[in-house]
């Protein structure tokens, strides 16, 4: 415990997270065993599909509320994890949004969680500051400021380290429950609002758990109905189906959807895991020209314009270089990137590092004459069930299995020592790229499938690769450093992930038991 935790963890913020879990936590269990339900019926063959008993909401014609003044313009929106000084340096970045991010950006050890807490009420409050101990410099707000958006854990990541007779809290309503606690009303006094990303959903049933936890928080803190503000990440196959319906139960509280497109390829590879024939290719080859993620993309843009709601693009991973050839192949992606998003028709996109907002912001500058495109309603996109479950054009390469072994065992050994965003082969990695490349090698494994040079993918050969990356990162960092890492660690646990026998549906709850050792 930190002294200043004790701003963050008083008496009356835990007993107002201890009353959503009483009130949620059960709803919550339900729900993800309602997701295992899911999960098997699609092992015994069922296939996903836009539900027949929610056509009627699909058919009709509604509306959500406009979106808040400082969110109506989202061209730009940049995340990161919520240490101190990245919040500094977002928040002053000239995004016009910067999701804090609790979940796949924030490795959830104790400190990491309630320390950043405690970043996000003093940033509310603008008396955020930060002087990094090596350098010296000093780091503050500035004039103008991103709008600051939350992003909560998962319905699935528990918060061992707070319970309620005996039991975890669930990490959503911890981050959720304290944010809200302490700052919705300070943000309402300054002009903005309490404004939230909602990750991993995965049915409308979740919203609609959602909105009745804004409710119950609103009616708590003296809020009038609606105060509260969420966009949703659409990032796994089945929420893909459920658009319209997930924004109709949130609909007083909804601004909009994002295309969370890494967590999407993670779930469409864990929907079809009993498939043999949805093998995926490299996941360098899965971009987002492929029919089937133009197909979600598009119906996103179409759904939310048609309910007056933002469609915000998804995350361009590229992060500058001090490689002038790399930074130049870096920037000429994420411009493509962002043409090709704001052409379609989004309001806005994501980016991963303040040196690419500007070339972001250009992209749609040169597409987007107003603050946003809710009038391009996109009718010509006609809902298609067979485009979004089409299987990725591609190659599947040693090259391609040799990244996802490097990436999976270097972010997890990262992620184990507290940080949850690593910058990795000029790209940032989080928790959702960690996850695609894990899940990839036990898919490859498991079907035995073949490489373009016509090798099978066997656990042996999985080994052997894991053995030579563990070789190259001592190379790399010497023997001597070795003992102040976890890459042991990180061996282990990315191995017996991609040889078990079974899918583990999140690295991150596996991981987690081994977060403090």
């Amino acid at each position: 415990m930190r002294p200043e935790f004790a701003t963050i963890l008083t008496d009356e913020a835990l007993d107002f997270v201890a009353r959503l879990e009483r009130e949620f936590g059960g709803t919550i269990d339900a729900l993800l065993a309602a997701r295992a339900l899911r999960r098997a019926r699609l092992a015994a063959g069922d296939q996903l599909g836009f539900l027949a008993h929610t056509a009627a909401i699909r058919s009709a014609e509604w509306r959500v509320p406009p979106a808040p003044a400082d969110l109506a313009r989202r061209t730009v929106e940049i995340t990161g994890p919520v240490d101190r000084k990245m919040m500094i340096n977002a928040l002053n970045s000239g995004a016009d949004v910067f999701m804090a991010d609790f979940e796949d950006a924030t490795s959830p050890t104790w400190d990491n969680v309630i320390q950043g807490q405690v970043n996000v009420r003093d940033a509310v409050r603008r008396e955020i500051r930060f002087t990094d101990a090596a350098t010296g410099k000093s780091y503050r707000l500035g004039a103008q400021l991103a709008a600051l958006v939350i992003r909560p854990r998962g319905l699935h990541l528990p918060e061992r380290h707070l319970l309620l007779q005996g039991r975890p809290l669930h990490g959503c309503l911890v981050d959720f429950g304290l944010c809200a606690f302490h700052n919705a009303r300070q943000l309402v006094a300054n002009g903005s609002g309490p404004y939230f990303y909602l990750p991993k959903l995965e049915s409308h049933l979740e919203a609609r758990l959602w909105n009745e936890v804004f409710g119950a928080a609103q009616v708590a803190l003296g809020l009038p109905r609606g105060t509260i503000r969420a966009t949703v990440l659409i990032e796994t196959l089945p929420a893909a189906f459920e658009m319209d319906e997930i924004l109709w139960e949130l609909r007083e509280h909804a601004t909009g959807l994002n295309c969370g497109r890494w967590d999407y390829i993670f779930s469409a590879i864990k929907c079809r895991r009993h498939d043999p024939r949805a093998t995926y290719p490299d996941r360098a080859q899965v971009t987002m020209t492929q029919p089937s993620m133009r197909a979600y993309t598009l119906l996103a843009i179409r759904t939310c314009h048609r309910r007056g709601a933002h469609a915000m693009g998804g995350m361009s991973a590229f992060i500058p270089s001090r490689d002038a050839d790399v930074n130049a192949k870096a920037f000429a992606q994420v411009r493509a990137d962002k043409d090709r998003e704001a052409a379609d028709g989004h309001d806005g996109t994501w980016v991963a590092h303040p040196g690419m907002v500007a070339v972001a912001r250009e992209a749609f500058a040169a597409r987007m004459a107003g603050p946003n495109q809710l009038d391009r309603r996109r009718d010509d996109v006609v809902p298609d069930a067979a485009e979004l479950l089409e299987l990725p054009a591609g190659t599947r390469t040693e090259a391609g299995l040799r990244q996802n072994i490097g990436v999976g065992i270097r972010y997890l050994e990262a992620w184990l020592r507290g940080q949850g965003a690593v910058p990795l082969y000029n790209l940032m990695e989080d928790a959702a790229t960690a996850e695609i490349s894990r899940a990839q090698v036990w898919q490859w494994v498991t079907h035995g499938a073949t490489l373009e040079d016509g090798r099978t993918v066997t656990a042996d050969l999985v080994r052997d690769l894991i053995a030579a990356e563990m070789d190259a990162i001592t190379g790399e960092l010497g023997e001597a450093n070795l003992p102040n890492r976890r890459f042991a660690d990180a061996r282990r646990l990315f191995t017996a992930l991609v040889i078990a026998p079974h899918l583990v549906e999140f690295l991150t709850t596996v991981a987690y038991a081994a977060l403090d050792a």
